[in-house]
């Protein structure tokens, strides 16, 4: 096939390729994190405090590592250099950020285990998985699979909205909000973390870009007619309900820090925010700067 080689194959100014650009640029390597201090300071947490952490810890872990295999099918399907481009970028850091927790808890967790006279779990132990979390990934799974046999516009959005929009945009967004406040000083009766604060920060800040994509994509997908908004609020809004037990089940009740409720209000406004942004026309979409600025 002819090609024009004055035209360049990359559209530059393409939303996903400014995505791709801005994860270049802001590039993070999870094993230069001082996890020293993380060490000494959760000695200082309560038994049930500690078993909250290891278990939102596990979530989180196991997560990366399920969205990192998952994403796959949308790389395959994807047929814009810039979208490929950007989805790269998308891989690499899903399997950083399980890099990271993995760290963590062979560095952090594990030696505080020891220390108070267990042994050494994993977090991978089902202990830490309730059937909310499990149905939700699983869900997940099956929708970015369903591209591989049918490449559509609603599976397309199917697959935005279990991936991006709920996984990301609501529930991890979430997580790490709880986390980062707990942890950041806010709370007396609890450590600050500087290593787990630090790490988080930069995981949300990739996973605004994340969620920008997601929401773009099913932004154009309603703008050219090819979805019903309906099949969006119904997707979300029945998979909200399960984040919002994942969230009820990872708290710890009576203990410091954001209590579920605050939680479960913050998974709300971010659930009504990320609607909002792909469903108004008249609304402005964020910019990446702003997506990520916002995370942080």
């Amino acid at each position: 096939m002819a090609t024009d080689a004055t035209r360049p194959r990359l559209d530059r100014d393409r939303r996903s390729y400014r995505y791709y650009r801005n994860a270049v640029e802001r590039h993070w390597d999870p094993h230069e994190i001082d996890l020293a201090a993380d060490r000494e300071a959760i000695a200082d947490l309560s038994e049930a405090s500690f078993d909250g952490l290891r278990s939102t810890l596990a979530l989180f872990g196991a997560g990366e590592e399920a969205v990192t295999e998952d994403l796959a099918p949308l790389s395959v399907v994807l047929d814009d250099v810039a979208d490929q481009l950007f989805v790269t970028t998308q891989l690499y850091e899903e399997a950083k950020h399980a890099d990271f927790f993995d760290r963590y808890w062979e560095t952090v967790i594990g030696p505080e285990e020891e220390r108070r006279g267990g042994e050494r779990t994993s977090p991978t132990d089902d202990r830490w998985f309730g059937e909310a979390y499990d149905e939700l990934f699983a869900r997940n799974e099956a929708a970015m699979a369903a591209l591989l046999d049918d490449d559509g516009p609603e599976n397309r959005a199917l697959a935005y909205c279990h991936y991006h929009l709920t996984i990301e945009g609501i529930l991890a967004q979430t997580g790490y909000y709880g986390v980062q406040r707990n942890f950041s000083g806010e709370f007396e009766a609890l450590p600050e973390l500087p290593g787990l604060v630090e790490g988080f920060s930069k995981i949300r800040s990739d996973e605004g870009r994340h969620v920008g994509f997601g929401m773009w994509k099913l932004k154009r997908l309603l703008a050219g007619g090819e979805v019903d908004p309906s099949l969006l609020h119904e997707t979300v809004g029945d998979l909200a309900a399960l984040t919002r037990r994942i969230v009820g089940e990872a708290s710890v009740e009576g203990e410091p820090g954001v209590p579920e409720a605050g939680l479960v209000e913050y998974a709300a406004e971010k659930h009504a925010q990320r609607m909002a942004q792909i469903t108004d026309d008249a609304g402005e979409f964020p910019s990446v700067e702003e997506l990520v600025r916002l995370e942080e």
